[in-house]
């Protein structure tokens, strides 16, 4: 399955797409020196968020798709060099709003350093269009 979405984000700022089929989306980040926010190499939490909203959108895969809410946690710290993986899956659509369930892990740690509920809507026309 192609992306329908968000076609012109740059990947080296949101992720770019690993997987994607119907109502799911698989998305890798690489963290890079322009994303710390300290000289110990912490990623700012803006970062994970730009990965965790990007795949929440990518699951729903619709051309007008735009988040209307969210409510994360972030559990651990991820420092500069490490690769992020965000798994979206929409857990539920009713009409034109999604429900969105992403958890963001370090690449090869099983724990999570974010998870999230993202509310999508789907309006008819773009949001700038009306």
């Amino acid at each position: 399955m192609l992306p329908k979405t968000h076609l012109r984000c740059d990947p080296s700022l949101v992720g770019e797409v690993v997987d994607l089929c119907e109502n799911r989306a698989l998305i890798r980040l690489k963290t890079s020196v322009k994303m710390i926010a300290d000289d110990l190499g912490l990623i700012h939490g803006g970062f994970l968020f730009g990965l965790a909203d990007f795949a929440a959108m990518t699951a729903v895969n619709q051309p007008t798709v735009v988040l209307a809410a969210s409510s994360v946690k972030f559990l651990h710290p991820v420092k500069m060099g490490q690769t992020l993986m965000a798994a979206a899956r929409v857990r539920s659509v009713d009409g034109r709003r999604y429900t969105v369930d992403v958890t963001v892990h370090v690449e090869g740690v099983e724990t999570p350093c974010m998870t999230g509920e993202f509310s999508c809507f789907v309006p008819e026309k773009h949001v700038l269009e009306r």
